[in-house]
């Protein structure tokens, strides 16, 4: 699954291949609030754990087995979160709530810089242990149907591009330039279902 074959005008693999279907899937279930799209995260994130661990992305790649937990969270938040066991609604973060957000990123980027500097050879700690925090706070907002979660996706996404095109993955930058599209539709379509 890691023997490089082309795709267009770029090489890739089977897996990374596989992998950006799914996350197109998911993210296309997701802006439509389908609770079906979890089961796409689940699968896309196992997929590109292996392909990030294999470009030395160990941020990236850890990230994704925290995606496989908070998309089981995810769905059952969406299906059974909201009152009375209904299914959730869309709302967004009080004040205070954006400040613990901005506050968890920005721990979680110390913390996950210091390790990835100190205990692996990635050549991108800081850009790595940036992104993979602002993703984790984005995947915990949308199982919380969130309507900041789609902020923080188009600013992450835009970074997460040029990190893996600096890491020849093409297709995953491609894809993740998708997502930047995807989240922009996904905002404006929340915001018009958002209750406060």
């Amino acid at each position: 699954m890691n023997d490089s074959i082309p795709f267009f005008a770029w090489q890739t693999t089977p897996l990374e291949l596989l992998s950006f279907v799914l996350s197109v899937l998911t993210v296309l279930l997701n802006i439509r609030q389908i609770h079906w799209a979890w089961l796409f995260s689940i699968l896309s994130s196992a997929l590109y754990g292996i392909v990030f661990f294999s470009s030395r992305l160990y941020g990236d790649s850890g990230l994704q087995m925290v995606f496989v937990v908070v998309s089981v969270y995810g769905w059952y938040c969406w299906l059974q979160g909201g009152k009375q066991s209904q299914e959730m609604p869309v709302t967004s973060l009080n004040l205070m709530q954006r400040f613990a957000a901005i506050l968890a990123w920005l721990s979680g980027f110390v913390i996950l810089s210091l390790f990835l500097k100190t205990y692996t050879d990635t050549d991108v700690p800081y850009m790595d242990g940036f992104l993979t925090a602002g993703s984790l706070v984005g995947q915990l907002l949308l199982s919380r149907k969130k309507i900041e979660n789609w902020l923080i996706w188009i600013a992450v996404d835009v970074l997460y591009v040029g990190l893996y095109l600096s890491k020849g993955l093409v297709l995953t930058a491609i894809l993740y330039g998708i997502f930047v599209v995807l989240a922009a539709i996904g905002l404006k379509q929340w915001s018009a279902a958002c209750r406060v």
